[in-house]
Protein backbone atom coordinates (compact mmCIF):
# COMPACT_ATOMS: atom_id res chain seq x y z
CA UNK A 1 0.00 0.00 0.00
CA UNK A 2 0.84 3.68 -0.62
CA UNK A 3 2.29 5.05 3.08
CA UNK A 4 4.24 8.07 2.63
CA UNK A 5 5.95 8.27 5.90
CA UNK A 6 8.94 9.93 7.76
CA UNK A 7 10.45 8.80 11.15
CA UNK A 8 11.40 11.97 13.29
CA UNK A 9 14.91 10.47 15.38
CA UNK A 10 17.16 11.84 17.65
CA UNK A 11 20.59 11.75 18.74
CA UNK A 12 20.06 11.56 22.37
CA UNK A 13 16.87 11.69 24.56
CA UNK A 14 16.64 15.43 25.26
CA UNK A 15 17.51 16.37 21.91
CA UNK A 16 14.36 17.89 20.80
CA UNK A 17 12.84 15.52 18.87
CA UNK A 18 9.07 15.79 20.81
CA UNK A 19 9.28 19.47 20.21
CA UNK A 20 10.33 19.05 16.33
CA UNK A 21 7.25 16.31 15.99
CA UNK A 22 4.94 18.79 17.51
CA UNK A 23 5.80 21.65 15.40
CA UNK A 24 5.54 19.57 12.31
CA UNK A 25 2.38 18.09 13.59
CA UNK A 26 0.67 21.32 13.51
CA UNK A 27 2.24 22.93 10.22
CA UNK A 28 1.46 19.57 8.65
CA UNK A 29 -2.53 19.84 9.70
CA UNK A 30 -2.34 23.40 8.26
CA UNK A 31 -1.92 21.89 4.75
CA UNK A 32 -4.04 18.80 5.13
CA UNK A 33 -6.55 16.90 6.91
CA UNK A 34 -4.50 13.30 6.12
CA UNK A 35 -2.19 13.22 8.57
CA UNK A 36 -1.25 10.96 11.20
CA UNK A 37 1.82 10.11 14.23
CA UNK A 38 2.98 7.14 15.50
CA UNK A 39 5.73 6.79 18.46
CA UNK A 40 8.04 4.42 18.57
CA UNK A 41 8.37 2.26 22.12
CA UNK A 42 6.18 2.07 24.88
CA UNK A 43 5.84 5.86 25.77
CA UNK A 44 2.29 7.43 26.66
CA UNK A 45 2.67 10.74 27.15
CA UNK A 46 3.95 11.30 23.36
CA UNK A 47 1.09 10.08 21.34
CA UNK A 48 -0.91 12.34 23.79
CA UNK A 49 0.61 15.39 22.88
CA UNK A 50 0.33 14.14 19.00
CA UNK A 51 -3.59 13.59 19.56
CA UNK A 52 -3.40 17.34 21.22
CA UNK A 53 -1.93 18.64 17.96
CA UNK A 54 -3.60 16.44 15.12
CA UNK A 55 -6.93 15.74 16.91
CA UNK A 56 -6.93 12.50 16.19
CA UNK A 57 -5.38 9.39 18.18
CA UNK A 58 -1.76 7.97 18.10
CA UNK A 59 -0.79 5.17 18.60
CA UNK A 60 2.66 2.68 19.38
CA UNK A 61 5.27 1.08 17.38
CA UNK A 62 7.31 -1.17 19.61
CA UNK A 63 9.53 -4.11 18.61
CA UNK A 64 9.82 -5.39 21.96
CA UNK A 65 5.84 -5.71 21.79
CA UNK A 66 5.74 -6.82 17.52
CA UNK A 67 6.83 -8.37 14.76
CA UNK A 68 8.06 -6.72 11.98
CA UNK A 69 5.22 -7.63 10.07
CA UNK A 70 2.76 -6.67 13.33
CA UNK A 71 4.99 -3.11 13.11
CA UNK A 72 3.66 -3.11 9.46
CA UNK A 73 0.20 -4.03 10.24
CA UNK A 74 -0.12 -1.02 13.02
CA UNK A 75 1.58 1.10 10.52
CA UNK A 76 -0.83 0.32 8.15
CA UNK A 77 -3.90 0.94 10.47
CA UNK A 78 -2.90 4.59 11.20
CA UNK A 79 -1.34 5.70 8.07
CA UNK A 80 -2.25 9.26 6.92
CA UNK A 81 -3.61 9.92 3.83
CA UNK A 82 -0.89 12.34 3.00
CA UNK A 83 1.97 11.60 5.70
CA UNK A 84 1.98 9.81 8.60
CA UNK A 85 5.16 11.14 11.17
CA UNK A 86 6.72 8.80 13.59
CA UNK A 87 8.62 9.81 16.88
CA UNK A 88 11.42 8.28 18.05
CA UNK A 89 12.38 7.38 21.66
CA UNK A 90 15.88 7.65 23.01
CA UNK A 91 18.45 8.05 21.29
CA UNK A 92 18.66 6.24 17.65
CA UNK A 93 20.69 3.37 18.10
CA UNK A 94 19.91 2.90 21.63
CA UNK A 95 17.86 -0.04 22.87
CA UNK A 96 18.64 -3.78 24.18
CA UNK A 97 20.44 -6.99 23.29
CA UNK A 98 24.30 -7.60 22.99
CA UNK A 99 25.03 -5.01 20.49
CA UNK A 100 22.73 -1.90 22.36
CA UNK A 101 20.23 -1.57 19.36
CA UNK A 102 17.93 -4.76 19.71
CA UNK A 103 14.19 -3.16 20.43
CA UNK A 104 15.67 1.01 19.20
CA UNK A 105 14.15 3.83 16.89
CA UNK A 106 16.51 1.95 14.26
CA UNK A 107 14.79 -1.63 14.80
CA UNK A 108 11.30 0.44 14.24
CA UNK A 109 13.09 2.30 11.23
CA UNK A 110 14.16 -0.84 9.27
CA UNK A 111 11.13 -2.95 9.57
CA UNK A 112 8.82 -0.37 8.16
CA UNK A 113 11.31 1.29 5.59
CA UNK A 114 10.99 4.73 6.82
CA UNK A 115 13.22 7.68 5.91
CA UNK A 116 14.93 9.35 9.22
CA UNK A 117 15.26 13.07 10.26
CA UNK A 118 17.91 13.18 12.40
CA UNK A 119 17.23 16.09 15.26
CA UNK A 120 20.85 16.60 16.22
CA UNK A 121 21.38 19.54 19.16
CA UNK A 122 23.79 22.00 17.83
CA UNK A 123 23.76 24.66 20.76
CA UNK A 124 26.92 25.71 20.54
CA UNK A 125 28.25 24.25 17.74
CA UNK A 126 28.44 24.47 13.94
CA UNK A 127 30.46 22.13 11.95
CA UNK A 128 30.68 19.59 15.17
CA UNK A 129 27.18 19.22 14.19
CA UNK A 130 27.82 17.35 10.98
CA UNK A 131 30.24 14.87 12.94
CA UNK A 132 27.28 13.72 14.97
CA UNK A 133 24.80 13.55 11.80
CA UNK A 134 27.74 11.60 9.45
CA UNK A 135 28.31 9.30 12.73
CA UNK A 136 24.93 8.62 12.67
CA UNK A 137 24.98 7.92 9.04
CA UNK A 138 27.38 5.59 8.45
CA UNK A 139 27.46 3.89 12.15
CA UNK A 140 25.00 0.83 9.90
CA UNK A 141 25.19 1.13 6.18
CA UNK A 142 21.41 0.78 6.22
CA UNK A 143 20.64 4.07 8.62
CA UNK A 144 18.32 5.53 6.48
CA UNK A 145 19.14 8.54 7.71
CA UNK A 146 18.02 11.01 5.14
CA UNK A 147 17.66 14.44 6.57
CA UNK A 148 18.56 16.44 9.56
CA UNK A 149 16.70 19.17 11.52
CA UNK A 150 19.01 20.98 13.91
CA UNK A 151 17.81 22.22 17.04
CA UNK A 152 18.48 25.48 19.41
CA UNK A 153 20.23 27.37 16.99
CA UNK A 154 20.04 31.01 15.55
CA UNK A 155 18.76 31.53 11.70
CA UNK A 156 22.26 32.55 10.82
CA UNK A 157 23.82 29.29 12.17
CA UNK A 158 21.18 27.37 10.69
CA UNK A 159 22.75 28.88 6.73
CA UNK A 160 25.67 27.99 8.08
CA UNK A 161 24.86 24.46 8.35
CA UNK A 162 22.61 24.59 5.92
CA UNK A 163 25.40 25.27 3.10
CA UNK A 164 27.96 22.56 4.70
CA UNK A 165 25.41 19.70 4.99
CA UNK A 166 24.29 19.92 1.31
CA UNK A 167 28.22 20.42 0.28
CA UNK A 168 29.37 17.56 2.99
CA UNK A 169 26.33 15.08 2.12
CA UNK A 170 25.18 16.51 -1.30
CA UNK A 171 21.51 14.79 -1.83
CA UNK A 172 21.91 12.17 0.51
CA UNK A 173 20.92 13.97 3.81
CA UNK A 174 18.90 17.10 3.32
CA UNK A 175 18.74 19.97 5.83
CA UNK A 176 14.67 20.31 6.63
CA UNK A 177 15.28 23.49 8.88
CA UNK A 178 15.56 23.92 12.20
CA UNK A 179 14.50 25.23 15.93
CA UNK A 180 15.68 28.32 17.80
CA UNK A 181 15.55 28.40 21.58
CA UNK A 182 11.78 28.61 22.67
CA UNK A 183 10.60 31.00 24.80
CA UNK A 184 8.93 29.12 28.18
CA UNK A 185 5.28 29.99 25.90
CA UNK A 186 5.98 26.84 23.73
CA UNK A 187 7.84 24.79 26.51
CA UNK A 188 6.24 21.91 28.83
CA UNK A 189 7.31 21.34 32.02
CA UNK A 190 8.44 17.61 32.69
CA UNK A 191 7.86 15.35 35.69
CA UNK A 192 9.59 12.09 36.65
CA UNK A 193 7.85 9.97 33.95
CA UNK A 194 8.26 12.62 31.19
CA UNK A 195 6.46 15.70 29.84
CA UNK A 196 3.33 16.62 32.25
CA UNK A 197 0.31 15.38 30.50
CA UNK A 198 -1.68 17.74 28.07
CA UNK A 199 -4.41 17.42 30.59
CA UNK A 200 -2.22 18.99 33.54
CA UNK A 201 -1.14 21.45 30.55
CA UNK A 202 -3.79 24.13 30.66
CA UNK A 203 -2.17 25.77 27.82
CA UNK A 204 -1.30 22.89 26.30
CA UNK A 205 -3.38 23.86 23.17
CA UNK A 206 -2.02 27.45 23.13
CA UNK A 207 1.72 26.30 23.29
CA UNK A 208 1.37 23.92 20.79
CA UNK A 209 0.03 27.16 17.94
CA UNK A 210 2.81 29.43 19.38
CA UNK A 211 5.27 26.65 18.47
CA UNK A 212 3.79 26.03 15.20
CA UNK A 213 3.70 29.76 14.38
CA UNK A 214 7.89 29.72 15.45
CA UNK A 215 8.82 27.01 13.02
CA UNK A 216 6.65 28.18 10.50
CA UNK A 217 9.06 30.26 9.27
CA UNK A 218 11.87 27.25 10.03
CA UNK A 219 11.13 24.43 9.29
CA UNK A 220 10.91 22.91 5.34
CA UNK A 221 7.63 21.30 5.72
CA UNK A 222 7.66 20.96 1.78
CA UNK A 223 10.98 19.04 2.05
CA UNK A 224 9.58 17.26 4.34
CA UNK A 225 6.56 15.90 2.64
CA UNK A 226 9.13 14.87 -0.26
CA UNK A 227 11.03 12.66 1.95
CA UNK A 228 7.81 11.13 3.14
CA UNK A 229 6.71 10.61 -0.28
CA UNK A 230 9.97 8.84 -1.18
CA UNK A 231 8.91 5.87 1.31
CA UNK A 232 8.47 2.55 -0.39
CA UNK A 233 5.49 1.03 -0.51
CA UNK A 234 4.40 -0.86 2.56
CA UNK A 235 3.67 -4.34 2.84
CA UNK A 236 1.07 -4.91 5.29
CA UNK A 237 -2.21 -6.69 5.75
CA UNK A 238 -5.30 -6.92 8.14
CA UNK A 239 -4.87 -9.14 11.17
CA UNK A 240 -7.53 -11.78 11.41
CA UNK A 241 -9.30 -11.28 14.48
CA UNK A 242 -12.24 -13.53 16.30
CA UNK A 243 -15.64 -12.48 16.20
CA UNK A 244 -16.92 -12.34 20.00
CA UNK A 245 -20.10 -11.79 21.42
CA UNK A 246 -20.67 -8.26 22.24
CA UNK A 247 -19.47 -6.59 25.44
CA UNK A 248 -19.29 -2.87 27.56
CA UNK A 249 -15.91 -2.69 28.83
CA UNK A 250 -15.54 -0.13 31.43
CA UNK A 251 -12.27 2.15 31.62
CA UNK A 252 -11.21 4.64 33.98
CA UNK A 253 -9.82 7.76 31.98
CA UNK A 254 -9.35 10.89 33.50
CA UNK A 255 -6.01 12.22 34.79
CA UNK A 256 -5.21 10.28 36.99
CA UNK A 257 -5.74 7.08 35.12
CA UNK A 258 -4.77 7.92 31.68
CA UNK A 259 -1.45 5.52 30.75
CA UNK A 260 -3.44 2.81 28.53
CA UNK A 261 -2.65 1.97 24.34
CA UNK A 262 -5.36 3.77 22.04
CA UNK A 263 -4.23 0.79 20.24
CA UNK A 264 -5.60 -1.79 22.78
CA UNK A 265 -9.14 0.40 22.93
CA UNK A 266 -8.90 -0.51 19.31
CA UNK A 267 -8.47 -4.28 19.49
CA UNK A 268 -11.59 -4.13 21.82
CA UNK A 269 -13.59 -2.42 19.55
CA UNK A 270 -12.64 -4.60 16.87
CA UNK A 271 -13.63 -7.84 18.50
CA UNK A 272 -17.17 -6.50 19.61
CA UNK A 273 -16.59 -4.63 22.79
CA UNK A 274 -18.20 -1.24 23.61
CA UNK A 275 -16.01 1.04 25.76
CA UNK A 276 -17.91 2.96 28.51
CA UNK A 277 -14.99 5.31 29.87
CA UNK A 278 -15.98 7.26 33.70
CA UNK A 279 -14.02 8.93 36.25
CA UNK A 280 -12.97 8.16 39.02
CA UNK A 281 -11.60 11.41 39.66
CA UNK A 282 -15.18 12.65 39.53
CA UNK A 283 -16.32 10.07 41.73
CA UNK A 284 -18.08 8.38 39.02
CA UNK A 285 -19.30 4.68 39.82
CA UNK A 286 -18.36 1.99 37.13
CA UNK A 287 -20.93 2.55 34.42
CA UNK A 288 -24.18 0.16 34.18
CA UNK A 289 -24.17 -2.21 32.04
CA UNK A 290 -20.13 -2.73 32.01
CA UNK A 291 -19.29 -6.31 32.40
CA UNK A 292 -15.21 -5.87 32.14
CA UNK A 293 -13.14 -3.40 33.99
CA UNK A 294 -9.65 -1.78 32.68
CA UNK A 295 -7.97 0.66 35.43
CA UNK A 296 -5.35 2.03 33.42
CA UNK A 297 -2.24 2.86 34.98
CA UNK A 298 -1.09 7.02 35.16
CA UNK A 299 -0.55 9.40 38.13
CA UNK A 300 -2.70 8.50 40.74
CA UNK A 301 -0.33 9.58 43.65
CA UNK A 302 -1.07 13.06 42.42
CA UNK A 303 -4.60 13.06 42.94
CA UNK A 304 -4.53 10.97 46.44
CA UNK A 305 -6.52 12.92 47.97
CA UNK A 306 -9.47 12.98 45.79
CA UNK A 307 -9.56 9.71 45.31
CA UNK A 308 -9.51 8.80 48.72
CA UNK A 309 -12.66 11.11 49.58
CA UNK A 310 -14.35 9.94 46.62
CA UNK A 311 -15.74 6.77 48.28
CA UNK A 312 -18.38 6.57 45.35
CA UNK A 313 -16.11 5.34 43.20
CA UNK A 314 -14.17 3.71 45.36
CA UNK A 315 -16.42 1.07 46.64
CA UNK A 316 -17.89 0.70 42.78
CA UNK A 317 -15.14 -0.46 41.96
CA UNK A 318 -14.72 -2.63 45.16
CA UNK A 319 -18.16 -4.27 44.21
CA UNK A 320 -17.23 -4.67 40.85
CA UNK A 321 -14.02 -6.64 41.54
CA UNK A 322 -15.39 -8.94 44.19
CA UNK A 323 -18.06 -9.81 42.49
CA UNK A 324 -15.67 -11.56 39.22
CA UNK A 325 -15.96 -8.60 37.20
CA UNK A 326 -12.77 -9.41 34.59
CA UNK A 327 -10.69 -6.91 35.79
CA UNK A 328 -7.23 -5.43 34.07
CA UNK A 329 -5.73 -3.07 36.94
CA UNK A 330 -2.02 -1.76 35.64
CA UNK A 331 0.32 -0.25 37.68
CA UNK A 332 -1.72 3.17 38.79
CA UNK A 333 -4.71 0.93 38.56
CA UNK A 334 -2.76 -1.37 40.37
CA UNK A 335 -2.46 0.87 43.26
CA UNK A 336 -6.11 2.24 43.31
CA UNK A 337 -7.25 -1.15 44.45
CA UNK A 338 -4.70 -1.40 46.99
CA UNK A 339 -6.09 -0.32 50.63
CA UNK A 340 -3.59 2.39 50.82
CA UNK A 341 -1.43 4.87 48.69
CA UNK A 342 0.99 6.86 50.32
CA UNK A 343 -1.24 6.49 53.67
CA UNK A 344 -5.01 7.58 51.71
CA UNK A 345 -7.61 5.39 51.66
CA UNK A 346 -8.19 3.53 48.08
CA UNK A 347 -10.43 0.60 47.19
CA UNK A 348 -9.24 -1.94 49.28
CA UNK A 349 -9.62 -4.98 47.25
CA UNK A 350 -6.23 -5.93 47.34
CA UNK A 351 -4.43 -5.89 50.82
CA UNK A 352 -1.20 -3.45 49.61
CA UNK A 353 0.02 -0.62 50.56
CA UNK A 354 2.17 1.90 47.65
CA UNK A 355 5.09 4.49 48.51
CA UNK A 356 7.35 6.32 46.91
CA UNK A 357 10.30 4.39 46.67
CA UNK A 358 12.53 7.57 45.38
CA UNK A 359 13.85 5.69 41.99
CA UNK A 360 13.14 3.74 39.75
CA UNK A 361 11.28 0.46 40.72
CA UNK A 362 12.08 -2.59 38.05
CA UNK A 363 12.24 -0.24 35.09
CA UNK A 364 12.05 -1.46 31.59
CA UNK A 365 10.98 -4.43 29.60
CA UNK A 366 9.93 -7.78 30.56
CA UNK A 367 8.22 -11.02 29.32
CA UNK A 368 6.09 -12.32 31.70
CA UNK A 369 5.07 -15.82 32.23
CA UNK A 370 1.88 -17.15 33.90
CA UNK A 371 1.99 -19.49 37.02
CA UNK A 372 -1.04 -20.28 36.83
CA UNK A 373 -4.59 -20.33 34.73
CA UNK A 374 -5.93 -17.08 34.74
CA UNK A 375 -7.95 -14.27 32.96
CA UNK A 376 -5.33 -13.75 29.86
CA UNK A 377 -5.26 -17.64 29.63
CA UNK A 378 -3.78 -21.00 30.76
CA UNK A 379 -0.54 -21.64 32.89
CA UNK A 380 2.42 -20.90 30.59
CA UNK A 381 0.88 -17.54 28.53
CA UNK A 382 3.53 -15.26 27.90
CA UNK A 383 2.73 -11.78 27.83
CA UNK A 384 5.65 -8.98 26.74
CA UNK A 385 4.98 -5.86 29.11
CA UNK A 386 7.26 -3.16 30.74
CA UNK A 387 7.32 -1.30 34.27
CA UNK A 388 8.15 2.77 34.62
CA UNK A 389 7.16 4.15 37.94
CA UNK A 390 8.78 5.11 41.04
CA UNK A 391 6.33 3.42 43.52
CA UNK A 392 6.33 0.05 44.70
CA UNK A 393 4.04 -2.04 47.37
CA UNK A 394 4.03 -4.24 49.97
CA UNK A 395 2.90 -6.72 48.28
CA UNK A 396 3.32 -7.21 44.01
CA UNK A 397 1.58 -10.53 43.64
CA UNK A 398 3.22 -13.70 42.39
CA UNK A 399 0.57 -14.63 39.59
CA UNK A 400 3.69 -14.13 37.07
CA UNK A 401 7.04 -14.65 36.51
CA UNK A 402 8.89 -11.60 35.00
CA UNK A 403 12.13 -11.58 33.23
CA UNK A 404 14.23 -8.94 32.14
CA UNK A 405 16.32 -9.39 28.47
CA UNK A 406 19.07 -9.65 30.97
CA UNK A 407 17.81 -12.46 32.56
CA UNK A 408 17.07 -11.16 36.15
CA UNK A 409 13.66 -12.52 37.36
CA UNK A 410 11.36 -12.06 40.49
CA UNK A 411 7.43 -12.90 40.82
CA UNK A 412 4.74 -9.61 39.90
CA UNK A 413 1.04 -9.27 39.83
CA UNK A 414 -2.30 -10.69 41.29
CA UNK A 415 -3.38 -12.88 39.33
CA UNK A 416 -6.98 -15.39 39.05
CA UNK A 417 -9.34 -16.32 36.76
CA UNK A 418 -10.81 -13.01 36.75
CA UNK A 419 -7.71 -10.43 37.88
CA UNK A 420 -4.78 -9.15 36.69
CA UNK A 421 -3.13 -6.51 38.74
CA UNK A 422 0.46 -5.13 38.80
CA UNK A 423 2.63 -2.79 38.03
CA UNK A 424 3.38 -4.33 34.21
CA UNK A 425 1.82 -2.35 31.41
CA UNK A 426 1.01 -4.21 28.88
CA UNK A 427 0.43 -4.00 25.15
CA UNK A 428 -2.83 -6.68 24.05
CA UNK A 429 -2.68 -6.27 20.16
CA UNK A 430 0.97 -7.67 20.75
CA UNK A 431 -1.10 -11.06 22.02
CA UNK A 432 -4.45 -11.82 20.51
CA UNK A 433 -5.24 -14.78 22.63
CA UNK A 434 -5.26 -12.95 25.41
CA UNK A 435 -7.40 -9.75 24.83
CA UNK A 436 -9.88 -12.51 23.13
CA UNK A 437 -9.72 -14.80 26.73
CA UNK A 438 -10.33 -11.69 28.61
CA UNK A 439 -13.65 -10.54 26.18
CA UNK A 440 -14.60 -13.91 27.00
CA UNK A 441 -14.35 -13.76 30.46
CA UNK A 442 -16.82 -10.57 29.80
CA UNK A 443 -19.21 -12.10 28.40
CA UNK A 444 -19.46 -14.89 30.77
CA UNK A 445 -19.51 -12.65 33.74
CA UNK A 446 -22.60 -10.91 31.31
CA UNK A 447 -24.22 -13.83 30.87
CA UNK A 448 -24.02 -14.78 34.74
CA UNK A 449 -25.39 -11.76 36.00
CA UNK A 450 -27.97 -11.74 33.35
CA UNK A 451 -29.02 -14.69 34.43
CA UNK A 452 -28.89 -14.01 38.40
CA UNK A 453 -31.65 -11.90 38.08
CA UNK A 454 -34.02 -14.65 36.54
Amino acid sequence: MRCPRVLIAGASSGCGKTTAVCALLKLLRERSGGVSALKCGPDYIDPMFHREALGIPSGNLDPFFCSDSLLRSALAAHAGRDITVIEGVMGYYDGTGEDGTDNSTYTVARAVSAPVVLTVNAAGTCASALAVLEGFSRFYPDSSVRGVIFNRVTGGTYERLHDLTLRRFGGNILPLGYIPKLPETCLFPSRHLGLVTPEDTQAAVQKLDALGDICRETLDIDGVLSLAASAPELKAGPRPLPALPPVAVAVARDAAFSFIYPDTLELFRSMGAKILFFSPLKDEPVPSGAAGLYLPGGYPELYADTLEKNRAAAESVRRAVLSGMPTVAECGGFQYLGSRLEGRKMCGVLQNESFNAGRLVRFGYVTLTSQRDGLFGPAGTVLPAHEFHYYDSTGTGDGFTAQKPGGRRWDCAFYTPTLYAGYPHLYLPAYIPAAESFLKKCAEYAEYKECSKC
